[in-house]
């Protein structure tokens, strides 16, 4: 029971973030706009590769809902500022969703993606060199880690 409780309210919480994002209410029809996805793959140089991808949704009576992935498990990650990983792969496909705080993930080459709240990461940069993560500013960095059943 205790679990459902925690999914419920981990729903309602990422309702309220998507609805913060677009200016609305979390009961309001839906936009149309995009859900984007940051995804960081290796490429064949071995080396981490990002591009944006937009979730397709599908219209279900006055909603809209994406492919349903199978999950093994989620949990939260809390930050500290100044908090650094060096290089290093994702250790399992997930989706990180930043809930609260700003994080950035360094790519080889020095590219920079900034992550805030309601921004989602699909981290499949599973071999190479990986990436950098770090916490940006004087707060914590807080994040829902939702791992994909492979």
């Amino acid at each position: 029971m205790r679990s459902i409780a925690r999914w419920m309210s981990f729903v309602s919480m990422l309702a309220m973030i998507a609805s913060s994002r677009n200016g609305g209410s979390a009961v309001a029809a839906p936009r149309h706009a995009p859900v984007t996805v940051t995804r960081i793959y290796t490429g064949s140089d071995s080396r981490t590769h990002a591009e944006l991808i937009d979730e397709k949704l599908t219209p279900l009576a006055g909603r809209e809902q994406s492919e349903k992935v199978k999950v093994a498990s989620s949990y939260f990650v809390r930050c500290s500022p100044g908090f650094v990983a060096d290089w290093h792969p994702a250790s399992a496909r997930r989706y990180v969703v930043t809930l609260s705080g700003r994080g950035e993930l360094e790519l080889a080459g020095g590219r920079k993606i900034p992550l805030g709240p309601g921004q989602i990461l699909q981290a499949e940069d599973l071999t190479g060199k990986g990436h950098i993560i770090r916490t940006i500013g004087k707060t914590d960095w807080t994040t829902l880690f939702v791992q994909f059943d492979e």
